[in-house]
């Protein structure tokens, strides 16, 4: 780990000796978006950019995109396009993320730049970011020192009042940074594009039958936790169909077709079409609520979880009706058809403030302002 952390301060020291001349250039009026989430754009970039070329017609929009690929000379290409990232810091008014950039929080930049922290998920379950800081599946707390995680921001974006007290932790910073603002993705999720008559011509087998989305987050007990899903919904579920959409991250889940279907549909698809949406910790949870599907939590390991981890909220506290460590009373609460909507209308109006669908406008416009 000593060794770690001297080669990441090594590392940061040489970046920021290459970024210095590169600040003479001239400052632009252009924005650049940074993210290792995805090589495309999210849902959220491409709603913005349209959005942004409208408010801001004059204003170029970079977009500089790259997952950190395997292999050494996959990462040696990497690292000599961190500084492309530079020079487009060095010469933009306006820097948007969605996820932690080295560039970004290790390197001193010109005044008149400002970042916006848009993260990638619509709020947070579980602790992320600086939270998870020291615990089983987060940083070690040298390195993240060392990478100066999450410095930097002028503004971070959270969806609410109650989830920005989480993502002040996470981003470590403080209430003024905090803009409440929901993702673009809103705005899409809420659109009646006609999906669900395009996913039941492809699937006409489901058609009499409830769908049921599992959605689970990114952690190593995944494929363990499906296969109980899968058994309990083989054994007393038929007239229901389980499907199963792991997180993207995550390949040890393999595709039984059983629990797949045909065509090409997004996340955001499946959840329109869902009759049910079964998640766990993930923030698919909030876009779910959005949607006002009938949401349950399968959490069969709650405490552990809890502990390595961390949650920011308390699932047995706020949804304990729809929160089972048991497949089989999960299955019976879904096959009960008695669902709280009540309940899940203040889980979401607590944690998405705005659920209207003009997310993508209000924050383009907030773009315009910052950027003056």
């Amino acid at each position: 780990m000593i060794m770690k952390v001297f080669l990441f301060t090594i590392l940061k020291l040489g970046l920021r000796v290459l970024y210095a001349p590169l600040k003479l250039f001239k400052t632009k009026n252009r924005i650049v978006y940074l993210s290792r989430q995805s090589n495309d754009k999210s849902v959220d970039m491409r709603l913005l950019e349209k959005a942004v070329s409208e408010e801001m017609p004059d204003t170029q929009q970079v977009f500089r995109l790259r997952m950190i690929p395997d292999g050494l000379g996959a990462k040696i290409k990497y690292c000599v396009a961190v500084i492309g990232d530079m020079y487009y810091l060095s010469t933009s008014k306006l820097a948007i993320l969605d996820t932690y950039s080295i560039t970004v929080s290790c390197l001193k930049h010109k005044k008149e730049l400002k970042v916006i922290q848009m993260w990638h998920a619509l709020g947070a379950i579980k602790k992320f970011g600086l939270q998870s800081v020291g615990t089983k599946e987060g940083r070690d707390e040298r390195i993240s020192k060392a990478m100066c995680m999450h410095e930097n921001y002028d503004y971070v974006l959270a969806p609410s009042r109650a989830a920005a007290q989480f993502y002040m932790e996470a981003f470590g910073c403080k209430a003024d940074k905090m803009k409440i603002c929901s993702l673009p993705r809103v705005d899409e999720l809420l659109t009646n594009d006609g999906v669900s008559a395009r996913f039941f011509s492809e699937n006409p087998a489901l058609s009499d039958k409830k769908i049921v989305l599992y959605l689970p987050t990114f952690r190593d007990r995944e494929a363990y936790v499906a296969q109980e899903l899968k058994v309990e919904f083989s054994d007393s579920m038929d007239d229901y169909h389980l499907i199963i959409s792991p997180h993207p991250l995550f390949s040890k889940v393999k595709r039984d077709e059983k629990y797949f279907y045909n065509g090409d549909f997004s996340t955001y698809d499946l959840m329109k079409i869902a009759d049910i949406v079964i998640t766990d910790y993930s923030a698919c949870a909030f876009e779910a609520a959005v949607l006002m599907k009938p949401l349950y939590f399968f959490v069969p390991d709650y405490e552990q979880y809890k502990k390595e981890r961390g949650l920011n909220i308390d699932l047995k506290a706020e949804m304990p009706a729809v929160t089972f460590e048991d497949a089989q009373q999960l299955c019976s609460a879904i096959r009960a058809d008695n669902y709280d909507l009540d309940a899940l209308f203040a889980f979401k109006t607590k944690y998405v403030e705005n659920t209207g669908s003009n997310n993508t406008k209000i924050l383009a416009k907030f773009i315009s302002m910052t950027a003056q």
